[in-house]
């Protein structure tokens, strides 16, 4: 049975790169990067596009992004010391939660090693409740990365 890619597979489809190098721990005994990592590659790839460009302030801000749901579907495997260039799309944006899309791809290649996608639901630091709506600079910058592609089958 043939299912739907998480996210994109092709590289045109993603608005934003971070390029993640990878590192010489990332690897497990196998030789290649431990599963694990691709989330991490995820989150920070998410979150240097929020603090760069929305404004997300991690240690004082009152509004803060939890992830209450994440996936990866893994096709190719990446190897220290390659360079991963991770794209980010947003393929819901609610009032205050975001589903985005992530592919990860090698170096020169346009279908993705990786997709995925990550939720992030913004609530108030002190009282962990939703917030009414995610900050006014956070939503503005997640606009920009806003593709269709339909979430749900």
């Amino acid at each position: 049975m043939s299912q739907k890619p998480a996210a994109p597979l092709s590289r045109s489809a993603y608005p934003h790169f971070l390029r993640i190098p990878t590192r010489w721990k990332d690897n497990d005994i196998y030789g290649h990067v431990n599963n694990v990592v691709y989330y991490s590659y995820f989150d920070t790839a998410i979150n240097e596009w929020l603090i760069r460009e929305g404004g997300l302030d991690i240690h004082g801000g009152e509004t803060i992004g939890i992830t209450p749901e994440s996936f990866c579907q893994f096709r190719a495997s990446f190897s220290f010391p390659e360079v991963v260039e991770a794209g980010v799309a947003v393929g819901r944006l609610g009032r205050s939660s975001v589903t985005y899309l992530i592919g990860l791809f090698k170096e020169g290649l346009d279908e993705a090693a990786a997709t995925g996608h990550f939720v992030h639901v913004f609530v108030d630091r002190r009282t962990m409740r939703p917030a009414e709506a995610m900050p006014a600079g956070i939503r503005a910058c997640l606009e920009r990365l806003v593709i269709d592609w339909p979430t749900a089958e």
